[in-house]
């Protein structure tokens, strides 16, 4: 008697694990990213952000070199970018090789239909930073660098596969200088790629010369 209870309290337990299963798989997997998704986000441009993207490129990779005794640790280091907080921003769990800027293939289909809501008409008079980062846990230089070579490699997806206008896209990788997820510095919230809507695109610019005079009318022959 006391076997066939155990027999079937294990079986009870066994049923249950089964049943668990394909409830935290669901839990653990990350919905898939929509071209609606990324429109939502993204269309709500007011106001064009003042933002130097070589020089802030330059200012992450000084502050990652700070090696001072009194250097805050990562969950209290302020952004070193904080106008971009208020930016419309679709944050995107883009897979790469790890500690490479290769990205997985995988998330190919996720950037695919990232380009077709930056081609859609609602996103399409606008341009966009692509911001990488990375998690804490290594050399802050280095998770600098990976961050603006991630950033790089999903812009160059974007233009050489998806046919995004480069002059649209602008890479910057902030490192783990801005984390997504400052009370977990080594949460992976903190991998993600940031889109963010920056400013309109440029008009298109005058021609350099001017086009030329209509040719003036010769004048009339005098009549004898």
């Amino acid at each position: 008697m006391r076997a066939l209870t155990r027999g079937l309290c294990g079986a009870g337990l066994l049923g249950a694990l089964l049943l668990a299963a394909p409830l935290a798989r669901a839990q653990t997997q990350t919905a898939a990213v929509t071209r609606d998704d990324v429109i939502a986000k993204l269309n709500h441009f007011e106001t064009p952000a003042e933002i130097d993207v070589p020089a802030l490129r330059r200012q992450v990779l000084e502050r990652s070199r700070s090696r001072g005794k009194n250097e805050p640790p990562p969950q209290k280091r302020p952004p070193i970018a904080p106008d971009l907080t208020k930016l419309p921003a679709f944050d995107v769990d883009i897979k790469f090789d790890v500690d490479t800027p290769i990205v997985l293939p995988e998330s190919y289909q996720t950037i695919g239909r990232i380009a077709d809501a930056l081609t859609h008409s609602s996103l399409l008079p606008y341009t966009f930073l692509i911001v990488g980062h990375v998690e804490s846990g290594g050399r802050r230089d280095n998770a600098a660098l990976l961050s603006q070579r991630r950033a790089d490699a999903v812009r160059d997806i974007l233009v050489n596969t998806f046919k995004i206008a480069t002059k649209r896209l602008h890479p910057v990788g902030l490192g783990e200088e801005q984390l997504l997820d400052p009370a977990r510095p080594n949460g992976p919230a903190n991998a993600q790629t940031q889109f963010l809507t920056v400013a309109k695109v440029a008009d298109a610019e005058p021609p350099a010369h001017p086009a030329p005079a209509a040719a003036a009318k010769k004048p009339a022959k005098k009549k004898h």
